[in-house]
């Protein structure tokens, strides 16, 4: 699955609120540099933001990471609205888990990308969530 079919899903998540600002677009900008794809690239993706790709083509290492950066973003300003925990366990559910997946991840991943999650732990949770 390609790094602009992740991003995009993060841009229409730090959209939610009508904001893409501070530290959710931040790090939307940093997971995009860090993978070669270009600032005006970011740009295009807030006005016109790829679907969701189909189920069949993503691998279970594409669905922990969505889930991954997911929470990470929903939680990266300190301010996790109802709407954005509804984007991501609706999100959750498409790509094969139960909705329960978001809370529980997300009493493990940490709202600053500085501090490192288990993640092999993470992993190891998330499969009890597929459905």
């Amino acid at each position: 699955m390609s790094i602009k079919a992740k991003l995009s899903v993060l841009v229409q998540l730090a959209n939610i609120d009508g904001d893409f600002a501070g530290e959710e677009r931040d790090l939307i900008y940093m997971i995009g540099k860090a993978n070669g794809v270009s600032e005006s690239e970011i740009d295009s993706m807030v006005d016109n933001p790829e679907p969701l790709p189909p189920l069949s083509t993503m691998t279970e290492e594409d669905k922990f990471e969505y889930l991954f950066h997911l929470v990470q973003l929903m939680k990266i300003d300190s301010q996790v609205y109802l709407s954005e925990i509804k984007f991501c366990e609706e999100l959750a559910e498409k790509i094969g888990f139960k909705r329960n997946v978001i809370s529980q991840l997300s009493s493990r991943i940490y709202s600053d990308p500085a501090i490192a999650s288990d993640v092999a732990s993470l992993k190891r949770e998330v499969k009890k969530y597929k459905q």
